[in-house]
């Protein structure tokens, strides 16, 4: 079998769909609780109220100007957010939600491009990755509705392409993440990860845990994760490491989550793209209802 061929098959694999509905309904609660901050002040966040970088007109470092929006339109839009994000992660018209979900997060990541935050910038992609996929049809209201209106299940479905993107995302941004970090200092500088603990974001965990682990561990920690995300295409494309990759990963991100404080709802977005994509099948299948 050619290259070609492999990556033809792989695309075309029937995949489990939970894997999506997990995208589904953990996905949106993340993103609503790293945006309630901002929910909670529209008006400052989208609207008129708070300061707003001005039309700097054709400067190349802005390449795009988005307006304030009066207040009763910055309302709307976080109205929208947050009703179409509950809607999405409930099931219900899971497809329209999802779309009105990605609009509005697209908006508030191009109006606030000063506080885009990585969350800011992958949820919307990620719910418009979903709405191209048959999510809802599982665990979902719209799954309950099909139920009681026609005494029957959706049909049995292939969603090889909105799980395969959502699969390739997070070992795309560790490979890219883990270039970076090699051209930059985490190849010369040996205490670069001892002392990104000790930044803004510290909590009393990371506080602990920098005063009990040995500073030549966390050296040993720091070229750990380089090593995995340098080469996580790899080893996550292949069956045998592919558990020992989700494990290290996972518990990665979960450290990353304890110690460093608003980096909280990264680490679960990333938690749940692992999880959706990497679990093995034998225990999603125990949630298809």
């Amino acid at each position: 079998m050619t290259i070609r061929s492999r990556i033809a098959w792989w695309l075309e694999e029937p995949v489990s769909l939970v894997r999506l509905e997990i995208v589904r309904i953990a996905m949106p609660i993340v993103v609503l609780c790293f945006m309630w901050p901002r929910v909670t002040h529209a008006t400052d966040w989208l609207g008129d109220a708070g300061f707003r970088v001005p039309d700097l007109g054709d400067d190349w470092r802005q390449p795009l100007y988005v307006a304030p929006l009066p207040a009763w339109a910055a309302w709307s839009v976080a109205v929208a957010m947050v009703a179409s994000g509950l809607s999405t992660a409930a099931g219900f018209k899971t497809r329209a939600s999802a779309l009105v979900f990605s609009a509005t997060l697209f908006f508030g990541a191009l109006s606030d491009r000063l506080a885009a935050y990585s969350v800011s910038k992958l949820s919307p992609v990620i719910m418009l990755a979903l709405a191209a996929g048959p999510a809802g049809r599982l665990l979902s209201v719209d799954a309950w509705l099909k139920r009681r209106r026609d005494g029957k299940r959706w049909k049995a479905v292939k969603p090889s392409g909105a799980v395969r993107f959502l699969q390739l995302l997070p070992v795309t941004l560790y490979m890219a993440s883990g270039i970076a970090k090699a051209r930059n200092d985490w190849l010369h500088e040996p205490l670069v990860l001892y002392s990104q603990i000790h930044g803004s974001y510290q909590t009393p965990i990371a506080y602990a845990l920098a005063r009990i682990i040995p500073s030549w561990l966390w050296t040993l920690l720091q070229g750990t994760v380089l090593v995995f995300e340098s080469t996580a295409p790899l080893t996550f494309a292949f069956r045998r490491t592919r558990p020992y990759a989700l494990v290290f990963g996972l518990g990665m991100h979960a450290m990353i989550g304890l110690m460093f404080g608003p980096v909280v709802w990264f680490a679960l977005l990333m938690i749940t793209l692992l999880a959706a994509g990497y679990l093995p099948d034998r225990l999603l299948d125990r949630l298809k209802v």
